[in-house]
């Protein structure tokens, strides 16, 4: 126990226990042979900044990883990296000015492992000052050649049993990164502004070489012209064929003519598919290799020519001719130029285009035919995986199904680039051997470029040249094995991991991949549930953005109020898979909650000692009992919500139960018996209370780990960490003590209200109160507490109150009166508070206005020029207060 200041301090507390849960073992994986609990942490990039984003799905892992030690399992919470990709080598070459390969390779990847690991630290510091509690002793790094050994193994066993493989194929190609991407890492962006050129492409005679024997003696047919559209002239030079929809009638009989290109001067084919949209342009389409994954299906299904024209850093080749040397960009500006100056441009038009883009630098993606490594895609095994698992919330298996079914080509999976898993290949060197070596599992890990084959002679031609592989492989290919790797694979039979959290954005690659691969390689689902977050927007309701002024970084939040108070905010932002908005009021909001947490512990340890605790059988009263019972019913209700991953539904009630229940009633009904009650009676209340605080401390505990954390260690009766602790487990639930508590709590409420309302001093005397309620409980109540909370005796009685509403006194509404009656004013004021306030009330009631007698005459008073004011009498002919609750009807005796 530690002496509590008066006041919480964050800045003080946050460090502290950041410092000195660093030497202690309370977040440690015991791999006891108790039920574990494994969460399969996303390794994020290490770009140096842990944003708001990221935090939200932290802060989800560490609400569940910290209730599920208190619990009783034994967690696993790990903590990797995705180090390898793209945004690495593209932020080495932006900071240090170079190209990566105007190094050597291995010079590089050093370059790419100094960076990664001071982004690391960095991001390592901000997940520390938001209290997260992961066992630093499971951290990893895709980049280390333990972690890259076992992606190599995983490639490894799925070359083995021919899920993987090397082709040709049209792969998605990003000129500005130069290197193959997957489907999964093409964003498409909506609404580009383009325009649609209307090209004339000539018709060509037909020469004799082309005609049959039997129209040899024939005349050259001419073919009349065609006119396409399309967005993209930069591609005439690869055009191959033309396409219609077979039942448009514009071409009906032009199917099987021949066209010359403009500009380039090859001849192509006019084709039917029924994939061709009449309504687009003329109806007439180029089909080029390639400009889109429909001329991909085009060129296969009619078996067309390749004509590749756009080199690997997104220039015109030697095919495009003059052209050659071109950007993509610069080529389609003088292409559609020497279109119009040759006669061949038609006309243009303005149009908005659907544009593939590379996720990581925003290129443009293009389509190039390439030897890549792919991984097939079983599209109905991935499915039935997916079923087993509990996606939270449920729809979000929907969008895995809805990208999965959508497939069109395997996982292309060999990236051009340098910082990444080697692919474990060698190619055989003798002329006309296509071998190709894959390592064993004995030779890994291994860098091909740098290390030879564990083999000397090729077992096809016997030759002992190689040259490795000098391709890699794509990130997602590491961080879709972390359930495997987390698991102890292989040199450990795999076991499902728990939790894997995420956020919505990356089902399509992380969940996806991760299903595909531990399915294949394991034969299994990769964990049982999959906890889904959305996205954060800033306080306008807008995504966050520095251009708008509402983006927020964690560690503003921390600065201008702690940790615990942001960790709270993104509890209550929303249930699990729902973008949620960032609120400043309710970062505030939690401080001030935390401000009432840390009174409640400091009033109690005053009170609390360890004499006087855990005695037997106090001689609870039915505040005690009450309170008791809601703390039970409540951690079992907040268990149930973080059963269900409702983090924002189990704080949300737990600070309804301290802030009221807690707080507001039970403190208030206990001060008499803590201050002056008898021993027996002020210790059945200090160890309802210990109770009470000790399990509220532990249930608030994973979202509030530094606060609880002080609080607890300042209790005289706790003992060790609050997270080393147990899930309150009280089993005191008592349906009477609670009707009879809530009673009890809002009549003392209610009378205190009524006091602060009337001006009268919380701690006055009343003369005595009667409280009537709705229901009557089955057994008396105890009123003990309740009596010394409002300072009366306290009856509770049964039935309705005999209380009349008796009149008093008559206040004439002189801005009514005077107008009417002029003169006679006076006197009929003074007739209206001579009268009986009794006959008066009836008149107005009755007949709406008031006859009065003034000796020679009679005058009526309309009933709206007097006001009636009334008092309650008892029985007894008392004047008595009567207020209503929900519960009761209460009645003030207060002379």
């Amino acid at each position: 126990m530690s002496e509590l200041p008066d006041n919480y301090d964050p800045d003080q507390v946050e460090p502290k226990w950041r410092d000195e849960w660093q030497d202690m073992d309370v977040y440690e994986y015991q791999d006891d042979g108790d039920t574990d609990y494994v969460v399969d942490t996303p390794p994020p990039y290490p770009t140096g900044n842990l944003h708001i984003g990221n935090a939200l799905g932290w802060c989800y892992m560490d609400f569940a990883a910290r209730y599920h030690r208190l619990v009783g399992d034994d967690v696993l919470f790990p903590q990797g990296w995705d180090c390898h990709g793209l945004p690495t080598e593209v932020k080495v070459e932006e900071n240090n000015d170079i190209h990566r390969t105007d190094v050597p390779r291995d010079e590089f990847r050093q370059m790419c492992i100094e960076h990664t690991e001071d982004q690391i630290d960095a991001m390592k510091e901000t997940m520390g000052t938001l209290g997260f509690s992961q066992d630093w002793n499971h951290e990893f790094r895709t980049m280390d050649p333990e972690y890259w050994g076992t992606t190599q193994r995983s490639f490894v066993e799925m070359a083995d049993d021919d899920l993987v493989y090397r082709d040709e194929h049209p792969v998605n190609w990003c000129p500005r990164c130069e290197t193959a991407i997957a489907d999964a890492e093409v964003e498409t962006e909506e609404g580009v502004d383009g325009t649609l050129y209307y090209v004339t492409f000539e018709g060509a005679d037909e020469d004799s070489e082309e005609r049959s024997s039997s129209d040899s003696a024939a005349e050259p047919r001419n073919t009349e012209d065609i006119e396409i559209a399309t967005t993209r002239p930069e591609l005439l030079a690869a055009c191959v064929s033309m396409a219609v929809h077979p039942d448009d009638e514009r071409y009906a009989d032009r199917i099987g003519d021949r066209f010359e290109v403009p500009l380039f001067g090859h001849e192509v084919e006019l084709i039917a598919d029924e994939e061709s949209d009449p309504e687009f342009g003329t109806g007439a389409v180029m089909i080029c290799t390639f400009g889109d994954k429909q001329d991909v299906e085009w060129w296969a299904e009619h078996d067309l020519d390749l004509r590749m024209v756009f080199t690997e850093d997104g220039h015109l080749n030697d095919d495009a001719g003059e052209y050659a040397g071109l950007t993509i960009d610069e080529a389609k500006e003088e292409i559609a130029d020497d279109l119009d100056d040759e006669g061949y441009l038609e006309d243009t038009e303005p149009t908005e285009q659907a544009v593939g883009q590379c996720w990581r630098c925003d290129t443009p993606i293009e389509i190039l035919s390439k030897e890549q490594w792919f991984v097939e895609v079983d599209q109905d095994a991935i499915l039935e995986r997916a079923q087993q698992v509990e996606w939270i919330p449920e729809h979000m298996y929907d969008r895995l199904e809805d990208w999965t079914t959508g497939m069109e080509w395997d996982w292309v999976i060999s990236r051009q680039r340098v910082f990444a898993t080697p692919i474990p290949a060698w190619f055989c060197q003798t002329e006309d051997c296509d071998h190709i070596h894959i390592a064993g599992p004995g030779e890994l890990p291994v860098e091909p470029t740098d290390e030879g084959p564990g083999i000397e002679a090729c077992p096809e031609c016997g030759g002992d040249e190689w040259t490795g592989e000098t391709d890699v492989m794509d990130t997602w290919m590491d961080s879709s094995i972390t359930p495997l790797y987390v698991r102890g694979w292989p040199d450990e039979e795999f076991e499902p991991t728990t939790l894997r959290e995420q956020g919505h954005d990356i089902i399509r690659t992380w969940a996806f991949y991760t299903l595909l691969r531990t399915g294949e390689i394991a034969d299994d689902i990769p964990w049982e549930e999959a906890l889904i977050n959305g996205m954060v927007f800033g306080e306008d309701g807008n995504k966050m953005s520095k251009s708008r002024g509402n983006f927020v970084q964690p560690e503003e939040a921390v600065e201008e109020y702690s940790a615990d108070a942001f960790r709270q905010a993104m509890a209550l932002g929303g249930q699990p898979g729902s973008d949620i908005q960032f609120q400043w009021k309710e970062v505030k909001s939690a401080s001030k909650f935390g401000t009432k947490i840390w009174n409640i512990t400091k009033f109690a340890s005053g009170h609390l000692d360890t004499a006087h605790l855990d005695r037997p059988d106090p001689a609870y009263r039915d505040a005690d009992k009450w309170i008791l019972s809601r703390t039970s019913q409540v951690a079992d209700s907040v268990a149930d919500h973080m059963d269900d991953y409702r983090f924002d539904a189990a704080l949300r009630e737990l600070r309804e139960f301290v802030w009221h229940d807690l707080a507001d009633d039970y403190l208030e009904l206990i001060k008499g018996r803590l201050y002056e009650g008898r021993p027996g009676e002020a210790n059945a209340a200090r160890q309802a209370l210990a109770t009470a605080l000790s399990a509220s401390l532990r249930m608030l505990s994973p979202f509030a780990p530094f606060l609880t954390e002080e609080a607890y260690d300042g209790l005289p009766h706790t003992e060790g960490s609050v997270h080393a602790a147990d899930w309150p487990d009280i089993d005191m639930h008592d349906e009477d003590a609670e009707i009879a508590g809530e009673l009890i709590a809002e009549v003392a409420a209610t009378v205190r209200g009524w006091k602060s309302d009337a001006g009268i001093a919380l701690n006055a005397e009343l003369d005595k109160i009667e409280v009537y309620p709705e229901e009557t409980p089955e057994r008396a109540v105890d009123t003990y507490d309740l009596s010394e909370a409002v300072n009366a005796p306290v009856h509770v009685r049964e039935g309705v109150p005999a209380v009349e509403l008796v009149p008093v006194e008559i206040d004439p509404d002189h801005s009514v009166i005077g107008p009417e009656f002029g003169e006679q004013t006076g006197r009929i004021v003074g007739a209206l508070e001579a009268a009986d306030p009794e006959d008066v009330k009836q008149q107005k009631q009755l007949d709406g206005e008031i006859e009065l007698d003034l000796g020679e005459e009679v005058a009526v008073v309309p009933g709206d020029a007097v006001e009636i004011h009334e008092e309650h009498r008892a029985e007894s002919g008392e004047e008595v207060e009567v207020v209503e609750s929900d519960l009761s009807t209460i009645l003030i005796y207060n002379d």
